[in-house]
């Protein structure tokens, strides 16, 4: 397949197509069953230069839980917390970024972690060139990678003997992004940049090494 190499340009068009895309996919929820809930976002960036971008983390390297890994800002839900609440919170506490809930472009399904937990997504429109104020007891960098890096990337499917479903791994930065977080960009990608409403990313599996 042939793709455009050409930045996206970040217009009101552009957030109208991805709302619309958004709201044509048949969003799914999923009941935690014992699971915790926790809530991330896909913060879309404005960027005149380079077109529009969106936000990624990397995790400290001393953390006791997936030191280094990369991560979309985002955590667990306190007490009573909606998952827009929780993840307008920590993109707050994470990277100094206030946004609101009518940043809100859309919402992307639920996803089920080998490590206990469903992740609610959110996809985020944020105008302007923010400056971002990582946490360092939270994020060692935050990095902000162009829209049509995802778009013309090709996901790979990698199958693993310890199960029936494949890992995905989504090429960015010359690094390899792997489930949770590359299972949502995965379906970001699909759904809201390439407009294949009812894409699910149930099937794909999260590296070994994070099923803790």
């Amino acid at each position: 397949m042939t793709t455009d190499p050409t930045p996206i340009d970040f217009d009101e068009a552009l957030r109208a197509r991805l709302g619309a895309n958004l709201e044509a996919h048949d969003r799914r929820e999923l009941a935690l069953e014992g699971r915790r809930h926790a809530a991330v976002a896909v913060v879309v960036i404005e960027s005149e230069a380079d077109g529009a971008s969106f936000l990624l983390c990397q995790r400290p390297l001393g953390m006791r839980r997936h030191p280094g890994q990369w991560a979309l800002p985002g955590g667990r839900l306190d007490p009573g917390e909606a998952p827009i609440d929780a993840a307008l919170r920590e993109l707050e506490e994470e990277l100094g970024l206030t946004l609101g809930a009518d940043h809100v472009v859309g919402w992307l399904d639920d996803y089920a972690t080998r490590s206990g937990f469903v992740i609610s997504p959110v996809v985020l429109w944020c105008a302007g060139d923010p400056v971002l104020v990582p946490d360092p007891d939270e994020v060692y960098a935050a990095y902000r990678f162009g829209l049509h890096d995802l778009r013309d990337g090709t996901p790979r499917l990698i199958d693993i003997p310890e199960s029936d479903r494949p890992v995905v791994q989504i090429p960015l930065g010359g690094d390899l992004i792997h489930a949770p977080t590359g299972a949502i960009l995965f379906q970001f990608r699909e759904v809201g940049l390439l407009a294949r409403t009812g894409f699910r990313v149930d099937h794909v599996e999260e590296p070994v090494f994070a099923w803790r």
